[in-house]
This record gives structure tokens, sequence and C-alpha cells, in this order.
């Protein structure tokens, strides 16, 4: 028999990966060409050529033993010196080495994370619509969830509730930006906003809240848009970091955390977050995978692509008739259901081969998400279909 906290994870499993395995029904049954799969955040734009050389390179270069061997339970430290130092060029902060723990990607460094400073009963606060994996990760350690509603003017964070919900049992919030599934950045003042409530709110309870930044989509940005580096703003923070997006590398779960020293206990901190690395059962980050960050540590996938796809699909669906706020970040579309039960939407979309998610599977119900991390043609070939999806609405 399964433990009763896995009966309710079965119970819940994620939509994404329901929707994931029905696009691979749907595709055997009527060629991939017939099929606009929107469901699951995939890279499908190639890694920079500076990763296939990168793993050749260390594989000629780097001591087989040393490279394929044990090491700190927080990586490698040429590999975090090398991290720091780019984030220090790109955003004038003052990492070392020591300020970073490699994980295996940002979901593994959010549990490495919450495992260091979350005790059973204590809150963590998240703002709607988010990955409701999340919540999964909080469970794990017992603690307690606490959605903010969603602002569905903007998809900024609703400061206001947000600002009534933290209690003395507040220990940590999670934000993510550039967001999934909104796309949308949060603003610098959105984000100085948050700070100041969150220093108002430490004061008060004499405690010490952690702000924890989700940012596997950082470099994934249009227009022109800058993403606030969260550290900068307010001192205690986490940032937990996948190149999953970046490089396009979602399966070889590869990211880090970082630890400013400015963060309320980040000595102690820095060396748990190191032990609930090994004992959350990763031990360390894949070695290869380090050394070969290290080499491309400043490489990004082609934005161009995603932006055409973003521009493309975004305007194809405001002709159809369906609204949408414009996306900043990510590669993704968070669209109003023309119903207000989205997932009868996402039932009469399924009819004609389009596979969205349900906004409830974000705590947001009556939008839907696509993911436009696709083939172009894909976007091209299912706007028709849209169009002919939406007549069923007008």
């Amino acid at each position: 028999m399964i433990s009763e906290k896995m009966k309710y994870f079965v119970q819940n499993n994620s939509a994404l990966r329901v929707m994931f395995e029905e696009g691979n029904r749907l595709r055997a049954k009527y060629g991939a060409d017939k099929v606009f799969d929107f469901s699951l955040g995939n890279p499908n734009v190639p890694a920079p050529k500076e990763v296939k050389q990168a793993i050749i390179d260390v594989l000629n270069e780097e001591d087989p033993i040393i490279l394929h061997g044990y090491m700190s339970n927080a990586g490698f430290e040429d590999v975090r010196q090398t991290i720091a130092e780019s984030l220090n060029r790109r955003f004038g902060t003052g990492f070392q080495f020591k300020n970073l723990i490699m994980t295996v990607g940002a979901a593994s460094g959010l549990n490495v994370i919450l495992k260091t400073v979350l005790n059973p009963g204590e809150e963590v606060i998240v703002f709607a619509p988010y990955f409701l994996e999340y919540g999964s990760y909080v469970n794990n350690f017992d603690g307690k969830l606490v959605e903010i509603s969603p602002d569905t003017d903007t998809f900024q964070p609703n400061l206001e509730e947000f600002e009534e919900k933290i209690t003395a049992n507040t220990k940590a919030v999670i934000i993510n930006t550039p967001h999934n599934p909104t796309g949308v950045v949060y603003s610098e003042d959105t984000i100085r906003k948050l700070a100041a409530i969150l220093e108002a709110k430490q004061k008060e309870f004499k405690s010490v809240i952690y702000l924890i930044s989700d940012e596997p989509y950082r470099e994934l940005v249009y227009d022109g848009v800058e993403v606030p580096f969260i550290t900068k703003y307010y001192a205690n923070t986490v940032v937990a970091y996948s190149y999953s997006k970046s490089l396009s590398l979602p399966g070889e779960r590869i990211g880090y955390l970082a630890i400013p020293d400015e963060a309320d206990g980040s000595e102690e901190m820095i060396v748990a977050a190191g032990i609930a690395n090994r004992i959350s059962g990763s031990v360390n980050a894949p070695s290869l995978q380090q050394k070969v960050i290290a080499r491309c540590v400043d490489a990004c996938s082609d934005i161009e692509f995603y932006d055409r796809n973003r521009m493309a699909l975004y305007e194809g669906l405001k002709k159809c008739g369906l609204e949408c706020i414009k996306p900043q970040g990510a590669f993704y579309l968070f669209v109003k259901s023309p119903v207000e039960d989205e997932k009868q939407f996402c039932e009469a979309a399924r009819k004609y081969n389009i596979l969205m998610v349900p906004g409830s599977s974000f705590a947001c119900p009556g939008y839907v998400r696509l993911s436009y991390c696709v083939a172009h043609e894909t976007i091209v070939n299912s706007l028709p279909v849209f169009a002919e999806l939406m007549k069923e609405y007008q």
C-alpha cells in the first residue's frame, strides 16, 4: 500500500503531464501535423552550439576521475565561482562561490531551500496563478500553503491581500518572474513595494520571512523588458535558478541556489542547504553538467524564435476573439476562456485536436494556458482551427 500522502498526489496528478500523454496519443492517431499541442513548457529551440561544444571539451579535457567523482554537496567550487562572477558582472551583486549551491534544477533547489528553512506548520505564501507543484513542495515538509488571489487586470501580485495574509507564522514567500503561466514580468515598482511590506512585517512580528525567487525564465524576455534581480531589493532573498529554459536543457536538471551574505543566518543556511542537497537524495548536482555550465554560463537559446511565436499566437488569438494579456517573458499565453468553466473550453478545443491547460491547474479558473515553445508551423496552422473553434462561442 502506498502512503496516505502519496495517495493525495496520485489523485491530483499534474494536469500538464496528463495533457502531455494525451498529445502523444493524438499524434499517434492523427499525425503530428494535425495536432496542436500547447500543453507542456518543453523548449523546442535547440540548445546553443556552445553547449554541445562544452560537453565535448569537458569530456576531452577534464580529469575523468575528478569529473565523474564525488565533490562537495554544494558542487564544484570553480563552477560556483564562475556562476558567481557572471551574476556579479550582469547584476552588480557581490556573490562568491560559497553563496552558490548547485542543484538538480530549480525544482530540486526549491525543495532544498524549503527543507532548509521550513518547520512543520509554518506558512509559505504564493501568488495565484502559480505553478501548482509549489503546493507539493511545501507539503513535502509539512508546511502550510497560503494563496493570494490573482489580480486579473495586470497579473502583478495582489499586494493588498498579501499584506493582510502575512502572519507571525509566515516563513517564506515564493515568487516567479518572468511568470508561468502568464508571461508577466514583475515590475521594479512591484518588487520594491513587496519588499517594503516584508520588511515592515518582519519588524511587526519580530520574525524572519524569506523571499524565494523561482527564476527558470529569467533570460526569456522581450521588448527590452528588464527583470529586477531580487536580492538587490530584499536582503532575505534566496534565488532558485535552472538552465532548463535558457539553454533548452529541461531533461538535464541542472541549476543552483543563490544565498546572499545579507540574508539572515546566511552562513548557517548555506551549510544547511548543502546538507539538505545531500539528504534529499540528490547528493550533488550532476558533475558533467556542472562543468558544462561553467563553459557556457552566459550562453542563451534563440529568444527571437520564441518572440516570433509569441507575436504570431498573441495576434492570431486576438483576431479570433480571445482575450489575453501580452506576455513580456517566458513562453506562455494566459488566455481568458470564452465560457466561465475553462475546462469545458479545453474539452471543446480537444475535439479540434487543440490541447491547452486549464487555468484551475494554476489556481486561476476561467483562463487557459498555451505554451508557444512549439514549431512556428504549429502556430500558423492552428489559427484557422482556433477560428473554427471560436465559432461555437459567437
